[in-house]
C-alpha cells in the first residue's frame, strides 16, 4: 500500500473493525444495500464508464457498478486489507472480470490523472483526516465533467438506531459518540452546508444534497440483532469499559429496544442518509 496519512483509521480497518466487517460481509450488506439504487442511479453509470468506488469495503457497490459498466471498468479502493481480500474473492466467485481492488488512502493515493468518469461511495467517505484534501485528490482523478456521487450518514437522531442506542446509555460510562467535533467519523458529513463547503473547497461544482431513507436489516430477531450490534466496533468499545454485570444490562437494554422493530423475517430499522452529487469542472 502507498503511504497513508489517516493512520488511526488504517489501524481500525486493518484490526478488529475491518475483520468484523469482512467476517460479516452478508450482514453488513443487508444493513446498507437498501441505499444502493439511490447511489448508482445518481451516479448515472454508463456501460463504458471508468468508475472509482472510494472506501469500497467488501466491494458490493463496486461489483454492482462493474455490471452496469460492462464495457468499462470499476476500481475499488479501501484502507482495509481484510475487506479487500473478501472483495476480490467475491468478485472472482461471481465471475466479474472488469473490476480491480486496491489498498490505499484515497486522501493521497496516486490515482491516474483524469483516469475516471465517475466516483462513488456508499458510506466510505466520512473518515478522511482532511476531507478537502481527500476530495481534491479524488477530483484530480476524474476527467473534466466527471461525476461524484456518494452517501453519507445523517445525524443519529434521524435514524431508528439512535433511539436503540439511547436505551443503553444509563449502563455505560459515556454516550455512544460516532464523530468528535471537527474529526472523521460516520456523522462528519451529515450537514449539507458543511458538505457544500468541503466540496467547493476541493474544486467541485453543482453540489446537491438530498435526504434519503432506507430500511436496514440488522438481524433475524431482536436477540440476533442485539448480538450483532453488541459486537460492532463502537458498541464493543464501550461495553469493554464496564464490568460484566453492567455490560450484560446494556446488552439486555439493547435487545429490548430492538424488539419493537421485529418483523416475521427480520429486524428492520430506518436508516437515514444524504445522497450527494457534484461535478468536476
Amino acid at each position: 500500500m502507498h503511504s497513508i496519512v489517516n493512520t488511526e483509521q488504517a489501524d481500525a480497518w486493518n484490526g478488529y473493525e475491518g475483520n468484523h466487517w469482512a467476517d460479516h460481509q452478508d450482514r453488513y450488506d443487508a444493513v446498507n444495500s437498501g441505499f444502493n439504487d439511490y447511489l448508482l442511479e445518481a451516479a448515472v453509470v454508463g456501460e463504458r464508464d471508468r468508475l472509482l468506488d472510494v472506501g469500497c469495503g467488501n466491494g458490493q457497490v463496486t461489483r454492482l457498478a462493474a455490471r452496469r459498466a460492462r464495457l468499462g471498468h470499476a476500481t475499488g479502493i479501501d484502507l482495509s486489507a481484510p475487506m479487500l481480500q473478501r472483495a476480490r474473492a467475491t468478485a472472482a466467485g461471481e465471475g466479474i472480470t472488469n473490476v480491480t481492488f486496491e489498498q490505499g488512502d484515497a486522501q493521497i493515493h496516486p490515482f491516474p490523472a483524469a483516469g475516471f468518469d465517475v466516483a462513488v461511495s456508499r458510506f466510505g467517505i466520512m473518515f478522511f483526516a482532511d476531507p478537502v484534501a481527500a476530495f481534491a485528490n479524488i477530483g484530480r482523478a476524474l476527467r473534466p465533467g466527471g461525476r461524484l456521487a456518494f452517501l453519507s450518514m445523517r445525524e443519529m437522531s434521524h435514524h431508528d438506531l439512535g433511539g436503540v442506542f439511547a436505551a443503553m446509555a444509563e449502563h455505560l460510562p459515556q454516550r455512544l459518540v460516532f464523530t468528535e467535533p471537527g474529526g472523521p467519523g460516520p456523522e462528519s458529513l451529515a450537514d449539507p452546508a458543511h458538505i457544500q463547503e468541503v466540496l467547493t473547497g476541493a474544486g467541485f461544482e453543482k453540489v446537491t444534497s438530498t435526504a434519503v431513507d432506507a430500511p436496514q436489516v440488522w438481524g433475524r430477531n431482536a436477540e440476533d440483532a442485539g448480538d450483532f450490534l453488541g459486537a460492532w466496533g463502537p458498541v464493543r468499545f464501550l461495553l469493554d469499559q464496564v464490568d460484566q454485570a453492567a455490560a450484560t444490562r446494556a446488552r439486555d437494554a439493547l435487545t429490548a429496544a430492538l424488539r419493537p422493530y421485529e418483523e416475521p423475517d427480520a429486524v428492520r430499522l430506518r436508516g437515514a442518509a444524504l445522497l450527494v452529487t457534484a461535478v468536476r469542472p
